[in-house]
C-alpha cells in the first residue's frame, strides 16, 4: 500500500503528529520508581510567586503538559484545586513569550532556582546588622570572581629536562 492514498492515515503511513510524539524516554518513570505519586506531591503547597520546576509524571495522565514544557522553570501565577498556573518563557522566533498554562500538581515540583540567591541575601542582612552592632565598616557583600590561581616554580632535580621542538623544514631535492 502506497502511503499516497487518502487511506495513508488509517494504515499508519507517515510521520507521526501527536501530542505526545517522541515522549518515549521523555516522560518514562524512573527507575524503581514506577506506581502511583507519593502522598507528599499531593500535599505540597505552593504560593503565588513560587518558582516550580515542570516535570511530566508518566503514571499520571490527567492536566499533563506538552513535552515541550518538560524540564522548565516557571512561576506560579494561579493556584486551583488540583493544579498551578505556571507561567513559563518561551523563545518564539527572535522572541521570548511568557506562556501561561496551567498543570497539576503531579507533574510539578518546587524549584531550588533562587534558594543560593536567598541564603546569599539572609547573609548578606545578618552582616549587616553585626556591622552596625560593632561599629565597623561592612565587608564587600557582592560576589566576586575567582582570583588566578599563585604561579609557582616546578624544580626538577632528579631527572633530565628533555626539551623538545620542531624540527625545521628542509627541501630535499
Amino acid at each position: 500500500v502506497t502511503c499516497h492514498t487518502s487511506s495513508a492515515r488509517k494504515m499508519g503511513c507517515g510521520r507521526a503528529r501527536g501530542v505526545r510524539r517522541n515522549t518515549r524516554d521523555l516522560f518514562q518513570r524512573r527507575f524503581g520508581q514506577n506506581g502511583m505519586p507519593a502522598m507528599s506531591t499531593y500535599l505540597a503547597q505552593y504560593r503565588l510567586g513560587d518558582y516550580v520546576d515542570i516535570v511530566a509524571n508518566g503514571a499520571i495522565h490527567k492536566g499533563m503538559p506538552y513535552r515541550y514544557y518538560h524540564g522548565k522553570t516557571g512561576r506560579v501565577w494561579n493556584v486551583t484545586k488540583s493544579a498551578v498556573g505556571v507561567m513559563v518563557n518561551k523563545r518564539v522566533g527572535g522572541r521570548i513569550m511568557a506562556k501561561r498554562l496551567h498543570v497539576r500538581i503531579e507533574h510539578v515540583q518546587a524549584s531550588r532556582c533562587v534558594e543560593e540567591f536567598k541564603n546569599r541575601v539572609a547573609a548578606n542582612e545578618k552582616a549587616k546588622v553585626e556591622a552596625k552592632r560593632t561599629g565597623k565598616k561592612v565587608a564587600i557583600l557582592k560576589r566576586l570572581p575567582k582570583d588566578p590561581k599563585p604561579g609557582y616554580i616546578v624544580k626538577a632535580n632528579k631527572q633530565k629536562v628533555n626539551v623538545m621542538c620542531a624540527v625545521p623544514y628542509e627541501l630535499l631535492a
